[in-house]
């Protein structure tokens, strides 16, 4: 059984604890790595490395870190096919899916280059007579991020990218389900002339983000993933005095006005429920149907759900793959029968499909839940799979309650042809990120990616200029060089004058 081992100081550090976890290809279900856990001991010697590095990395130029950030770009761009195969290996999501993917990972590398433009302070000349005044942004330290198994590439370039091109080091704590594409990116990272110990990565589980949220040489602490942990992550890192932001779950809706084109509607609500088997955090997880545009819309997302080719994630013909563990897909088929069980109707069930019932794989199908209501145990969770819940609702004031009403503040997207309506529902409505007429509003790098409300702890998004924020610290300089014989004591209140 190949192992998957910690990356310390620029080369592979096999574990010393004894203890570690399977990693498996979902689409067949066949064990194919065994994953080492970190101890506390392991963990320490990282930051130490990362600790070690800063002193050096901080005092790198900005035009020689824009250098190596730039061709870390190109050898990650170069590597993108082989990186989403081990996307696909381990998280089971097809490959065009894993491509696309990397690609978005490689838009915040992009925005990375630019730090010698992001870095800039500001200066006020003659702030008073003889004096001048400049901000400047400076990096923390030693900063970490925990990522989820759904992105296992993208997330963490959301937080490394950033984090190193402002001058700290990093220690990655990536996902034990899928840890193999982080580990191929940092020895890219290495080709691409990085120095050792400016990106470390430690394997594990629980013991190792305790570790991090404690270690007493850990400035912040970056994470994706669900909103218990986001919470704890926040609560328990803050209380070490750690700059913390932890994005958490996720209940993306979708509203479907009467005049919206129903086709691209459907179209859309497909795509952004079952894309990557509704693993990720802004997938559309509830369409609300305003008036009678249920019916029409329930009907043309039916239709479609034949189509949707389901199979090895290797495969081209493949448009959705599997889930990530076998006990994750049992989870969310069983809120098909609570749904049925609590009054909704199952319109479309995934255990119908062939590979659910005869693959050793994780596959389950689309599943498509009607007459969903507020008090059902599929509304109130974050299923993250391939199941697309329906709403109806007779007006807009309503499915805007609704929305307001739940307790996520992810994304959220509205369907319309109203100009009007549609910039009400961006003005009024709670969530972070907001789609008009597009059903996964995911910013683009040169912005920052968060939600509201319980999908987001701390109050800096990720990536994008807050994440330039997040990683930095400001200091202001204000300086005077006095011709000689000028100065005198005076111990009032300093004036600018």
């Amino acid at each position: 059984m190949d192992r998957l081992s910690h990356w310390i100081g620029g080369k592979l550090v096999p574990g010393e604890s004894g203890r570690s976890g399977p990693v498996y290809n979902p689409a067949t279900g066949e064990q194919t790595h065994e994953v080492d856990f970190a101890s506390v001991p392991e963990v320490d010697l990282a930051v130490e490395t990362a600790r070690e590095a800063f002193t050096s990395w901080r005092r790198t130029s900005l035009s020689k870190r824009a250098d190596i950030m730039f061709r870390i770009r190109e050898t990650v761009h170069e590597h993108r096919a082989d990186i989403a195969r081990q996307i696909t290996d381990q998280h089971g999501k097809v490959l065009s899916d894993a491509m696309g993917e990397v690609a978005r990972g490689l838009e915040n590398i992009e925005f990375a280059t630019g730090l010698p433009n992001l870095l800039k302070g500001g200066f006020t000349e003659q702030a008073s007579t003889g004096v001048d005044v400049y901000s400047i942004r400076q990096p923390l330290g030693v900063v970490a991020g925990v990522t989820p198994f759904n992105f296992p590439a993208m997330v963490p370039m959301w937080m490394f990218a950033n984090a190193i091109a402002c001058g700290n080091t990093f220690v990655l704590k990536p996902s034990e389900k899928d840890p193999g594409a982080s580990l191929y990116v940092a020895e890219l990272l290495k080709e691409a002339g990085l120095p050792d110990g400016v990106l470390n990565i430690v394997q594990g589980d629980k013991v190792v983000v305790d570790r991090l949220l404690t270690h007493p040489d850990v400035e912040a602490v970056s994470f994706v993933g669900s909103t218990p942990i986001a919470r704890y992550i926040y609560s328990t890192g803050t209380a070490n005095g750690k700059r913390v932001q932890a994005l958490g779950g996720a209940k993306n809706h979708m509203v479907v006005l009467p005049d919206a084109d129903i086709e691209m509607a459907a179209d859309a609500a497909v795509s952004a429920a079952y894309g990557s088997a509704g693993e990720r955090c802004m997938a559309i997880s509830v369409a609300v149907a305003v008036g009678d545009a249920a019916d029409r819309l329930v009907e043309a997302i039916k239709t479609r759900l034949p189509e949707v080719k389901i199979g090895h994630g290797l495969d081209p013909e493949s448009e959705m793959g599997p889930l990530v563990t076998r006990e994750h897909r049992d989870k969310v088929a069983g809120y098909l029968d609570s749904a049925r069980e609590q009054g909704a109707t199952i319109v479309e069930d995934g255990r119908q499909l062939g590979l659910y019932r005869e693959s050793e794989g994780f596959f389950l199908g689309v599943s498509l839940i009607d007459h969903v209501s507020t008090d059902m145990d599929a509304y109130k969770d974050e299923i993250f799979g391939p199941v697309l819940e329906v709403m109806r609702v007779d007006t807009y004031d309503e499915a805007l309650r609704l929305v307001n009403d739940n307790p996520y503040g992810n994304g959220t997207a509205i369907f319309t042809r109203d100009g009007g309506a549609a910039r009400a529902f961006q003005f009024d409505v709670q969530a972070g990120m907001v789609g008009v007429n597009v059903p996964i509003p995911v910013p683009v790098g040169y912005y920052s990616f968060g939600g509201w409300k319980d999908s987001l702890f701390g109050d800096t998004h990720m990536y994008g200029p807050e994440g330039i924020n997040f990683y930095t610290r400001g200091k202001v300089v204000t300086e005077r060089w006095p011709d000689p014989g000028t100065s005198s004591v005076d111990l009032g209140f300093p004036r600018t004058r």
